[in-house]
């Protein structure tokens, strides 16, 4: 919940000159508020920069008040969506059913879902990470399309907490997601206090395929070393 319209456009007009040169081999996805998505909709003729909803609903009106759809979103340029996030199952108790449903409604309407799995702190050290992570992925996935998917691991203690997943531990579970798909060429990020000092490190592991960033995409500079990693 971050950035005004015209916060939105300032950073903008910050950010994109620092990725003009980013290799072709990658895509920035940028996740705004939903009131700042049509102004962010302005500055998306770029093959490279793409708009993700932080969330969808699985059906496309009725009463389902505080939701939105995926074609309110897609009217203003939006490609992807993420469901799962650690904050909604937090803060809202989002089940794994619920975000199957999103999941599987924002393929069929066109959209590529980043569907969030990770563990509590808790749970790690009860030595029940990989336990969660199959459920969260077997239930949470169920009936999706992994050829057009993207899989974030986000373990939920390294969040805002300056920790980070050593990233030979991250890779070992992104490789176990990409087992449980069965689907090699599945897109699997890893997000949890990714920052630049750090992205060139995560992003030579042999099973992580992205990130997914949170509060470094906050600031232009950090965000645009990040994208160009090296």
């Amino acid at each position: 919940m971050h950035m005004t319209c015209a916060e939105t456009k300032r950073y903008l007009e910050d950010f994109l000159p620092l990725i003009k040169d980013i290799p072709n081999d990658r895509k920035i996805v940028i996740a705004p508020p939903f009131t700042a998505v049509s102004t962010f909709a302005n500055y998306t003729n770029f093959d490279y920069l793409d708009i993700a909803s932080q969330n969808i609903h699985w059906e496309d009106k009725g009463a389902f008040t505080a939701e939105i759809s995926p074609t309110m979103l897609i009217e203003h340029k939006v490609k992807y969506a993420i469901v799962g996030h650690s904050e909604p199952r937090k803060y809202f108790s989002e089940s794994d059913e619920q975000i199957n449903k999103r999941a599987v409604f924002a393929q069929s309407s066109g959209l590529t879902p980043i569907v969030c799995v990770g563990e509590t702190l808790e749970q790690r050290e009860r030595g029940e990470a990989d336990r969660v992570i199959t459920r969260q992925v077997e239930q949470g996935l169920e009936n999706t399309d992994p050829s057009n998917l993207i899989v974030a691991y986000e373990p939920i203690w390294a969040i805002g907490t300056g920790k980070t997943c050593e990233a030979s531990e991250a890779n070992k579970i992104c490789a176990l997601i990409r087992k449980l798909i069965g689907f090699n060429d599945v897109i699997i990020q890893y997000g949890g206090s990714v920052k630049p000092n750090n992205i060139d490190e995560i992003m030579s592991m042999s099973d992580i395929d992205g990130v997914l960033v949170g509060g470094s995409s906050l600031d232009p500079i950090s965000f645009s070393r990040i994208a160009n990693f090296k």
